[in-house]
Formats: C-alpha cells, sequence, structure tokens
C-alpha cells in the first residue's frame, strides 16, 4: 500500500532546503498566442482562481486573458488553465473611481506596473488610479484595491462567466438568486448552462459597508442578474473583498471564509500562498542555467493548478478541472511522484461523479461532466493508481465502475456498433469513428489489467479481445490507420493529412492519420509487427517529422507545435517520440526529445507551443526533462529517453531522495551512452515505478 507523509512533514522538508521557487516561476507564460494560460492568483490543486480578465469567450480568451491586450474588464475567481474551450471566470469585480454610471468600466492598465508570482496578482488601473492586488487562500479570493485619491467603487457582475459578445446564445444563466440585505456581503447562487451545466453558490464579503448607487439595465434578455455598482463611502482606505464559491451551498461558501480566512490580513493570505507553492514546488531541485530554471519551474507550477479540490473547506475532497483526455497521457502519472496526496482523492471523486450520473467522467468542470473530447480516460488513471498500489479507495467498487462506463449505453457512447465491427465504424460514427476506436480500446487494455488482478477472468479476455480492435483499423498497405464502414470497406478517398475534428467532420480528433498511427500505447510491439518489423517502423516514424501535407480546411488550430506531422502542440502525440527508443534507435528518441524540449517551450508569454491543457504540456516537459516517459500511462513502467539537465532530486514524500545525473552532458552530448540504477546497470530501456520509490540514483552516461 502506498503511504503519504502528513503534508507538515513534506512542508518541514521543504523548508529545510530554504530555497524560494516561486522566484523561478513566470506566471505570464503561456498567456500569449495558443497558450491560453492565465496569470491568476491561486494555490496547488485549489479551488481559486483569482485575477484579471481581459476578455471572455472565444478561442483567445479560453483563459480570459492575454498578454498584449491593455484593457481590463474586471477581477474574476475562476479560470481554466491552458484549454480549448471558454468556462469560468465567475463573480466579475472592476474597481474604479468617478462616476458611478458608465458607457464602459473597462481601464487600460499599466504593463510596467504588472506582475505576478505565484498566489499573487497586481496591476494599476490608470484611468481609474487604482492599484488592483489578489491573493487568495484554496478556497477563498481576496482582493485589495487602492485609490490614490477618490474612493473606490466597485463593479459587481454576478453572471460575467455567462455573457459574451461572440456566444451568448451558448452561454445561459437558466436561474439566478442574491441576497443583498447586509451591507458587508452579498450572497447567492447561478444556475448556467455553457460548455457544461453548472451551479454556484458564493458568499462575497467587504471590508466595510456599501449601499448601491446604480443597478445597470440588462445587456440581453437571458440575463437574470443586473450588474450593480457598490458605493463605500467616501473613505480612501484601500477595500478589500473575500470571495469564496461552493457547488454545494451558500453555507459552504461562507464556512470556507470563516475556516480559511476570517480576517482580512492580505500581506498574510499572499505569504501563505507563496509558501504552499515553495512546498510544491521543491519536490523537485534541479541543476540548470536561469533560464531553464525558470522554464523548468512554470512547467511545475502549470502542472499543480489542476486538478482543483473544489469541495468546502474542511470536507472530504473532491477534485474537478480534469481534462482527462490530454492529462491521463502523463500529467496523472507524474501526481503519482510528485504529488501522491491527491491521487487518492482524485479516485474517489471519479466514483462520486459515477454515483451521479452513471458512468466515470470523461472531462470533469465544476463538479460536473461537460462530456467534451473521447474515450473515457478516467478508466487508466483510476488502473495506473490501483497497479501503484495506492488503495485509499474500495477497488472492487471502482472496478465496476469501470466495467459499466465501458460497457453500457450512455450519453457519450453506444457501444453495440463498437463491438459487433470491433471497430466504431465510420457510416454509424460518423466523426471521429478512427480515434475513438484507439482511445476506447487503450481504456479497454487498462480494463483488462484490472479486471486480471482482481479475479474476474472472463471480463479480462473481454476487455483484451476490445483492446485489440486497431488491428481493424489499421491499414495493412499505408500503413497507417483508417476509417472503414460498417461492412468492412476503407473510406474513400483516403486523405491521410487531412485533420479531423467534431465540429468539421473527419475520422479523427484534433489530428490525422499520420498523427494517430501511433496510438496504440497498450500494444506497441504488435503495432511494429504490423508494420513489418523495426527497420520499418523507425523508418516510418522518420517519416512523420520530415512530411509536409496539406492539413485540410477543418480544425486546425489545436495542431500546432509542428515538426514534420509531429504535433507537439496536441497531445495524441507526446508520447510518440519515446518510440524511437522501444524500436532500438534510442539516440533518434534522444535528438527528437531536444529539439522539441528546446524549440515548443520558453521563458515568456509566448512560452509554450499549444494549450497546456491543465498541465499536460508541462507534465511533458517535466518528465523529459528527467530523462523517461509513461508511453503507456497505465502500470508504472516508464521508457528511457534523454536527461536534459545534469542533476535533477526527487523529493519523495517518505523521505527517500530519487536523484537523475547525466554525466557527461554538454551541448555536444546530448545522447546516451549507458544507464545505471544505483550502480548496476538498468535493465533495458524502461525503469519501473517501485525502482524510482526506492530512492536511489539513476545515472546516465551522455555521448557525442
Amino acid at each position: 500500500m502506498r503511504k503519504v507523509l502528513p503534508l507538515v512533514l513534506l512542508l518541514a522538508a521543504a523548508c529545510t532546503r530554504n530555497v524560494d521557487y516561486t522566484q523561478y516561476v513566470n506566471v505570464f507564460a503561456g498567456t500569449d498566442g495558443a497558450g491560453h494560460c492565465h496569470p491568476c492568483a491561486t494555490t496547488p490543486f485549489g479551488a481559486i482562481q483569482a485575477g484579471p480578465q481581459t476578455g471572455n469567450f472565444g478561442w483567445d480568451y479560453c483563459g480570459g486573458y492575454q498578454w498584449a491586450d491593455t484593457r481590463i474588464q474586471g477581477f474574476s475567481q475562476n479560470r481554466i488553465s491552458g484549454t480549448g474551450s471558454s468556462e469560468l471566470g465567475d463573480l466579475l469585480m472592476q474597481p474604479f473611481t468617478g462616476e458611478a454610471v458608465r458607457a464602459d468600466y473597462s481601464s487600460r492598465f499599466d504593463k510596467a506596473s504588472e506582475r505576478a508570482k505565484p498566489g499573487f496578482y497586481t496591476c494599476r488601473l490608470q484611468d481609474f488610479g487604482v492599484t488592483a492586488e489578489v491573493s487568495c487562500t484554496p478556497h477563498v479570493a481576496i482582493h485589495r484595491y487602492s485609490a490614490d485619491e477618490a474612493p473606490v467603487r466597485l463593479l459587481l457582475d454576478l453572471q460575467s462567466a455567462q455573457i459574451g459578445s461572440e456566444q451568448r446564445m451558448f452561454h445561459r444563466v437558466t436561474e439566478a438568486w442574491q441576497d443583498w440585505s447586509d451591507s458587508t456581503r452579498v450572497t447567492g447562487y447561478t444556475h448556467s448552462k455553457a460548455w457544461n451545466d453548472r451551479v454556484i453558490y458564493y458568499d462575497i464579503e467587504f471590508s466595510r459597508p456599501y449601499t448601491v448607487a446604480a443597478v445597470l439595465p440588462l445587456r440581453d434578455t437571458a440575463e437574470r442578474i443586473a450588474r450593480r455598482v457598490l458605493d463605500f463611502g467616501p473613505s480612501t482606505e484601500p477595500l478589500l473583498v473575500k470571495a469564496a464559491i461552493s457547488v454545494e451551498s451558500v453555507e459552504g461558501a461562507r464556512g470556507s471564509i470563516a475556516a480559511e480566512l476570517p480576517g482580512w490580513d492580505f500581506g498574510q493570505v499572499r505569504d501563505a500562498a507563496r509558501a504552499a507553492w515553495n512546498e510544491h514546488l521543491g519536490r523537485i531541485d534541479i541543476d540548470a542555467d536561469l533560464v531553464h530554471r525558470r522554464i523548468f519551474y512554470t512547467a511545475m507550477y502549470h502542472l499543480m493548478q489542476h486538478p482543483g479540490n473544489i469541495a468546502d473547506a474542511g470536507a472530504e475532497p473532491f477534485y474537478s478541472t480534469m481534462s482527462l483526455w490530454d492529462t491521463f497521457r502523463a500529467a496523472h502519472p507524474l501526481f503519482t511522484l510528485v504529488a501522491p496526496e491527491i491521487v487518492d482523492g482524485v479516485v474517489n471523486s471519479f466514483l462520486r461523479y459515477y454515483e451521479a450520473q452513471g458512468f466515470l467522467p470523461i472531462w470533469a468542470l465544476g463538479g460536473t461532466d461537460n462530456f467534451g473530447m473521447i474515450g473515457n480516460h478516467s478508466v487508466p488513471v483510476i488502473v495506473d493508481a490501483w497497479m501503484k498500489g495506492f488503495r485509499g479507495f474500495d477497488p472492487e467498487t471502482l472496478y465496476q465502475a469501470v466495467r459499466r462506463s465501458l460497457t453500457e449505453d450512455h450519453i457519450k457512447y453506444d457501444w453495440s456498433a463498437y463491438d459487433r465491427c470491433g471497430f466504431f465504424p465510420s457510416d454509424v460514427t460518423t466523426v471521429e469513428s478512427v480515434s475513438r476506436t484507439l482511445e476506447c480500446g487503450f481504456d479497454d487494455w487498462c480494463a483488462a489489467r484490472m479486471a486480471e488482478g482482481l479475479g474476474h477472468a472472463e471480463d479480462a479476455d473481454f476487455f483484451d479481445r476490445r483492446a485489440g480492435y486497431w488491428h481493424n483499423v489499421f491499414d495493412p498497405e499505408r500503413h497507417l490507420m483508417r476509417a472503414r464502414d460498417s461492412q468492412g470497406a476503407w473510406d474513400t478517398p483516403f486523405e491521410p493529412f487531412r485533420v479531423g475534428h467534431w465540429k468539421t467532420g473527419g475520422a479523427f480528433t484534433e489530428g490525422n492519420a499520420w498523427q494517430y498511427t501511433w496510438h496504440v500505447l497498450q500494444d506497441i510491439p504488435g503495432l511494429m509487427e504490423a508494420m513489418g518489423g523495426r527497420k520499418a517502423f523507425v523508418a516510418k516514424l522518420d517519416s512523420l517529422f520530415t512530411l509536409r501535407g496539406d492539413l485540410g480546411s477543418g480544425e486546425t488550430v489545436d495542431v500546432s507545435g509542428l515538426i514534420g506531422q509531429y504535433a507537439h502542440g496536441n497531445e495524441p502525440s507526446h508520447h510518440v517520440i519515446y518510440l524511437y527508443t522501444l524500436a532500438g534507435a534510442p539516440d533518434k528518441a534522444a535528438d527528437r526529445i531536444h529539439e522539441v524540449w528546446e524549440s515548443q517551450y520558453r521563458d515568456g508569454p509566448e512560452g509554450l507551443s499549444g494549450n497546456d491543457d491543465c498541465g499536460q504540456m508541462s507534465a511533458w516537459y517535466i518528465l523529459s526533462a528527467l530523462g523517461f516517459y509513461p508511453v503507456n500511462p497505465c502500470g508504472g513502467q516508464y521508457v528511457i529517453g534523454a536527461p536534459q539537465l545534469p542533476r535533477m532530486s526527487l523529493h519523495l514524500p517518505d523521505g527517500k531522495t530519487f536523484t537523475v545525473v547525466a554525466k557527461g552532458l554538454a551541448p555536444e552530448r546530448r545522447r546516451v551512452a549507458s544507464v545505471s540504477l544505483n550502480g548496476l546497470p538498468l535493465d533495458g530501456w524502461v525503469i519501473r515505478h517501485e525502482d524510482i520509490l526506492r530512492g536511489g540514483t539513476l545515472e546516465f552516461t551522455m555521448k557525442p
């Protein structure tokens, strides 16, 4: 059974290192271009992401902020880091001075004064002479607004996340209620239907009494809550605001404030947030120059923003904001090493989703499931945790949830055609048929391992048979994955470069045949054999990184970071480079890993070549720096690549340390000559999870 030390011991261990890791985090990394990150104040795995909104809705504003913008609309309390859909941004506040009613409450902000560190954000609103500062505890945001001379007023928009100029027809508040009876607080709830159907309850408290200076007209017939302007009297003292959100009740939000932030000491909250981040960031120490140190710890910061524990303070953890189609690949396996204390809570949260909706979550957000993307990748997360020895849950109960989710029809899947044909036929599953076959096949393999381990032999055989369905969409002449109909005929014309997407059609999900052909995570040896052996497999991989082709007129914004057809900016490609190692060409793996490590991640706002997707892009960077990666992200086997830093130490929760040393690493020495574990040659080009947990040293000898 996996044992996890209490947080206080982890904190004590971090304090003994006496390093301020937050100084190396660039909170603005990924806020330019397609990174879709935000500079909000948050804590590790916290429920709150409070910070600036420069836009809302549409592709550019999935994170609510773009680095190049010069105006701020206000400060909201929650966001998603680095995804491809706009959502959240609840409870928008905008401090201002002057006339209560105006056409535009946004303000220019001084980029020179804009600063952010983990757990803290500040800027100066030039049009109003107001300095805004934001910090938070795990469940409560605190804002401090200071004006030069005039008293601060506050615009309060309680349905800011649901109304936007570009997508109003998709974002509706169906029900809302507010209580304005207390002159120092506002409470209420909103029920909205946007990317998902969710309810939030809130408690907002002010450091001094308010009066309502203006009730603004509704902007849209769908609005249920008018914006209000609050006046706080003639005082020019800083105005402080506390805001908590609950998915349970107003009392839950109020209880979080009482438990985590009963006072008004802004500096104390900021310092506590920084300390929490230092403890988490310090779980890996590295030797690196300043630029790579900043990129690395920024990746650690992005990794640990989600999933967030949205349960009220003191309650049993309930994790949400899980972009599982992305994060099952490397982020969740990495959590088992650097954040094992959340793993049982995440798995138990899956069970609560299952109990509520009848199947395991697909894309968990705000306490509900938006059913985004394909597959059901809570399954590999569950099975990976179980295979690695986590036991803070009932495995038999979880297995039954896995089995039912993969065999009984529900809102996302009708399994009859899948089982009848041995793949999702394109004339029944008219979009993403090949990608669904491949993604579901991996889930099936994971289910087979859990069934096998729990003694359900018949189930194990059933799921193992399904896990081989990839053979049925592999074109043996083209050596590429290809759609076929329910009669078995290959779809024609075949356009291997054409990118598919649920919006625009095609057989693939945010990818094409060249990118998805390698998505047989459970059976790479079988894929090699189907391609004609290792030599042919390596030649096909070589082609992936050099071929150019017309991606088609479909949705291609997610397919970014291209090197030939390899798309590092989107997750289905993330394991592909490591296939070189499994095919006996580790030097080619080392070369490509270093190319991606240096070209796709930067120390600046444009720092990511694609959506960070709740930490998955960052997880690839961290693991690749360590020199290994979970090609099959279930079960605890990591494929060797090539370390990117001379020395890294992973501080394990039981007091042990696992150190990676790259002996002789230099710009001209990036390939691996040999690998040893605790002084003995490593058995093959893989390292096991249990080897890492024992502590010790993984030493790479590097070569030209």
